[in-house]
């Protein structure tokens, strides 16, 4: 049986999680149907290619090892489920007309924490002419790029670049941890540096801010999720127009949607600066846990209250090109890093209250997750719709993700359903700004 020592973001991660906050990601994929029957066909592949994807049959244990892993004590690893059933984990649902509306409810539900944690839920179109596959993956099995790879291992092949093998990092006994003891006590001391720095920088980072009540709630459980397809060619002319990345763009957007959301609803926007969380990816090939998440973060304050689109532009654009100037390893945003030095065992016993401490550090996420620019298929049904959905942390309603797929943009958006009934509302607020933004900068 394989095993495999969760890295400390990863046990974070399965420490905060409860039944109201689940802590595993989503992507929702649709695809064109060949037939009525292709939905149930994609089942049957799914289920018979999950058999054999070893990264899919690994589930999470605790380990109690002091005398083999002194620094690990506490923590959990990977290790294969001898007993592993694809079927357990693979559901043909009833045909949907709406697979928003299903995939929220599904977001709903925790994932077995006794089984591999993950799951794939078909749903056949209502026509007959698409169907949709939830994928969701526990936060501690798989970060996004992870959660990418274990879903295209079970989809149709495609030729993709081969990773490097990485060398099995040596067995350590007692007697090297003990050796290691000065340079440990440097690390602590260079780790309270650093804690200091990131602890100033997230109370600063509260000063002269307002935030949004919408999008701070006590955890329902309850989900619901949204989506918006937007063309990649219109991003790319707002960005040639004014500067700065893409990314850039994408976030101007999200805080632009906020502005029209809030205002159609009443709330009002006026010097309104929420706090939101972009996370970075830290992952190196080689690395001690190649598999575990390596996530740093940049926070900014998303211009809301700022009635000028160009305005917002340049506020983001001014804001991330600060956090890239400082680095990933710096700033209120790195706060995740800090897991790396924190005992297994703090990590078991702290995870409730970091947890609860979320809405204290930012009031809502905005991430991106890659994917591939091939074109991908499912029992030769071709994907033509994607979206990533993100957890939600305790106390927090909404959660934006964001993919670019073979010229589109695709958001998914995240909330909990009784604190946000109307998410499509920001849906559709998204798309008119895009169109804002496209006409401003063409003036």
């Amino acid at each position: 049986m394989t095993s495999d020592l969760l890295a400390p973001l990863d046990l974070a991660f399965w420490n905060i999680e409860s039944a109201e906050h689940p802590m595993h990601l989503g992507a929702l994929g649709v695809f064109s149907a060949s037939s009525p029957s292709a939905g149930a066909h994609a089942a049957d592949l799914l289920a018979a290619r999950a058999a054999v994807v070893p990264g899919l049959r690994m589930r999470i244990r605790d380990t109690w090892q002091p005398l083999r892993r002194p620094l690990g004590f506490g923590g959990a690893a990977r290790e294969t489920d001898p007993a592993f059933d694809p079927l357990r984990h693979v559901r043909l649902h009833a045909p949907t007309a709406d697979f928003h509306a299903a995939a929220g409810r599904l977001m709903e539900g925790p994932l077995n924490r006794a089984r591999p944690p993950w799951e794939a839920h078909v749903l056949p179109g209502a026509d007959g002419e698409c169907f949709a596959v939830l994928f969701k993956f526990h936060h501690a099995l798989a970060d996004g790029l992870r959660a990418l790879g274990l879903a295209a291992a079970i989809l149709d092949p495609v030729d993709l670049p081969a990773s490097r093998p990485r060398p099995e990092e040596p067995r350590r006994g007692l007697l090297p941890e003990v050796r290691r003891l000065p340079d440990l006590v440097r690390g602590v001391l260079s780790d309270a540096g650093r804690a200091l720095d990131i602890g100033t920088s997230v109370a600063v980072s509260t000063l002269g801010t307002r935030t949004i009540p919408a999008l701070t709630a006590e955890p329902t459980g309850t989900r619901r999720t949204a989506g918006v397809v937007l063309d990649l060619d219109d991003v790319h002319m707002v960005r040639k127009a004014v500067g700065g990345t893409v990314n850039d763009v994408l976030i101007a957007v999200v805080a632009g949607a906020l502005r029209r959301w809030l205002d159609e609803r009443g709330d009002g926007s006026e010097g309104v600066t929420p706090r939101a969380l972009i996370p970075v990816s830290k992952r190196r090939p080689r690395t001690a846990h190649p598999q575990g998440n390596r996530l740093s973060g940049y926070l900014i304050q998303l211009p809301v209250g700022d009635p000028d689109p160009r305005g917002r532009l340049a506020a983001v654009r001014v804001a991330m090109d600060r956090n890239k100037d400082a680095g990933p390893n710096r700033g209120a945003g790195a706060v995740a890093l800090l897991a790396d030095h924190v005992p297994a065992l703090g990590h078991r016993l702290g995870g409730p209250l970091v947890g609860q401490a979320a809405r204290l550090w930012f009031d809502i996420l905005v991430t991106s997750v890659p994917l591939p620019s091939l074109g991908l298929k499912l029992g030769g049904n071709p994907l033509t719709a994607v979206y990533p959905l993100a957890p939600l942390a305790r106390g927090q309603s909404l959660a934006v993700a964001v993919s670019t797929y073979r010229g589109r943009v695709h958001y998914g958006l995240v909330a909990d359903a009784r604190a946000v009934p109307d998410l499509d509302r920001l849906a559709a607020a998204l798309e008119r700004e895009v169109e804002t933004l496209l006409t401003v900068c063409a003036d």
